[in-house]
């Protein structure tokens, strides 16, 4: 109830914030994405900036989720030093993984590039980004040692999209791209023959129970 009641708040704040917010919310809304990703609105961080949105998505397969995140949009009509202009995104993703696929030393770099290649395969132009690639495991004893070891991919990274005319971002497509680097670390297949060159994760962990 707490969880939907603020929901509805931000909704209510989104629609009394300046129109380049406005607009960008409004296009996050109306964006039509892969059957197979799951999107809802969650409620936004406070602290981050005057006004804020957020999404939360998770890759579907029947009952279970192979990849779920979180992205944000931040933004602040006055512009922000670090960001390089007045809208942000922020994200976190994550997947399981099988544990050699964990161990291989170049994933942390392989992941972040394809963040930077979903952004870059939809045209988009962004500016300072950021973030880390965490791997960690998990080992269970005990009471807990049926259960196998677990491996988990995060990309945590935020980065700042090329405002467009009246002030607003291509968030539509900003979001697109955020649901093809859900897709490839859930392991699917390109979305389209204009993705037919995105290399998919290998030997990731089957679906996860919702």
């Amino acid at each position: 109830m707490d969880e939907a009641k603020d929901t509805e708040n931000d909704r209510r704040e989104a629609d009394s914030a300046p129109l380049p917010f406005r607009a960008a919310v409004d296009a996050l809304r109306a964006a039509r994405l892969r059957p197979q990703i799951e999107v809802e609105p969650t409620p936004a961080p406070k602290r981050l900036a005057p006004y804020s949105y957020a999404l939360e998505a998770a890759v579907v397969d029947g009952d279970q989720d192979l990849a779920d995140g979180r992205l944000v949009l931040l933004h602040d009509p006055a512009g922000h030093d670090a960001w390089r202009g007045t809208f942000r995104l922020v994200t976190l993703v994550r997947a399981e993984l099988e544990p050699e696929m964990a161990a291989d030393p170049l994933l942390p770099e392989v992941c972040w590039s394809w963040l930077t290649g979903a952004l870059q395969t939809r045209g988009l132009t962004y500016g300072e980004p950021s973030g880390t690639v965490t791997r960690a495991s998990s080992h269970y004893f005990g009471g807990l040692s049926a259960r196998p070891a677990a491996s988990q991919i995060e990309i945590r990274a935020s980065w700042t999209p090329r405002e467009g005319l009246g002030g607003a971002p291509d968030t539509a497509a900003h979001l697109a791209s955020w649901c093809d680097l859900l897709a490839q670390l859930a392991g699917l297949p390109p979305a389209g023959p204009g993705d037919a060159s995105v290399v998919t994760l290998p030997q990731r962990r089957g679906p996860q129970s919702r």
